[in-house]
């Protein structure tokens, strides 16, 4: 796995290229200490990570270089993430004026299985039954990690933060290949069983 961090400690994004962009994002506060879901604009990013297709890289962001995050979104031929669409753009949205949600073209594939289903699945729940992959850990550690870091200055719980959401990046990558293999992905359902939903972003 090859990284690029690009912000504080780490080399500058040189250039930015058009293709797919695989993408996610860890934030600084919960839905309880901003006052709920309406104000995701206030949870702020820890870390953002993002993989491109054309680089062959994934790049990791903080809040310093979150102009460059927008960049690559932005002229992205594509970006694919995991429910990004609806909770990581409204959050990156308190950073630039760029409308996201109009000024990019996505394939959110939680709500295209949503769309099919009429529910929403975790991204585990598909990730475990497709590729029989678990997630490291969870958005609660991600912000855990974010306070100790804090209160320390200690940049080695940041890195925490960002392994774990390069590893979520290249989750929802395989997923997405694993749909455009086989037309279909495959998730848990509540009693446990595996089903198999259509892969829409297959055309």
């Amino acid at each position: 796995m090859e990284v690029i961090l690009v912000g504080r400690g780490g080399i500058g994004y040189q250039s930015i290229v058009p293709g797919i962009v695989y993408f996610d994002l860890e934030t600084q506060r919960s839905f309880g200490d901003v006052g709920g879901s309406a104000h995701k604009d206030k949870m702020g990013m820890s870390v953002g990570v993002t993989y491109s297709t054309e680089t062959g890289q994934y790049h990791i962001f903080n809040e310093e270089s979150v102009a460059e995050l927008v960049e690559q979104l932005i002229k992205a031929d594509l970006v694919v993430g995991y429910n990004h669409v609806q909770f990581d753009y409204p959050v990156l949205q308190a950073y630039t004026i760029y409308d996201l949600a109009t000024q990019t073209v996505n394939c959110d594939m939680m709500l295209d299985i949503e769309e099919i289903l009429g529910h929403r699945l975790k991204l585990d729940a598909v990730a475990q039954a497709s590729l029989n992959a678990s997630k490291t850990a969870d958005g609660l550690d991600a912000l855990k990690w974010w306070q100790l870091y804090k209160k320390t200055d200690d940049l080695t719980h940041v890195l925490k933060i960002a392994e774990y959401c390069c590893y979520d990046v290249k989750v929802t990558k395989e997923v997405y290949e694993f749909g455009l293999k086989h037309g279909i992905v495959k998730y848990s359902d509540r009693n446990g069983n595996n089903q198999e939903v259509v892969a829409s972003w297959k055309k």
